[in-house]
């Protein structure tokens, strides 16, 4: 798998707003998926989808404890991610200064002008 192939599938799953509640809760600890499915109004097969596209995308993963399968969230993916909007982050701060830049030039200038009458 490419890692383009790895941020579509990273985008799609974060595309969603119930499985962002979900890496939310996990980003607080492991949780089994009856835990996860406890603040959402639907059933424990909708919630098993959500979570089955988040473990395709590597956003988390499942263990075993006895007959618990307590769900974690993985760093890989967002670490990947992060370093791909990172060019856009810096293209866009390179961006605003020299917009600021030249908000200040014409600024000087038209203070320049003003101070001339």
């Amino acid at each position: 798998m490419t890692a383009s192939d790895r941020l579509d599938l990273t985008f799609a799953a974060l595309a969603d707003p119930t499985r962002r509640a979900i890496l939310a809760r996990l980003a607080l600890g492991e949780a089994s998926v009856m835990e996860l499915a406890q603040p959402f109004a639907m059933s424990q097969p909708a919630i098993s989808k959500h979570l089955k596209v988040l473990e395709q995308a590597g956003l988390i993963s499942r263990g075993r404890d006895a007959q618990r399968r307590p769900c974690r969230i993985e760093g890989r993916p967002f670490a990947e991610a992060e370093e791909w909007l990172e060019d856009y982050r810096q293209f866009w701060e390179g961006q605003f200064r020299k917009l600021d830049a030249l908000l200040a030039e014409l600024k000087a200038k038209k203070g320049s002008r003003g101070r001339k009458r």
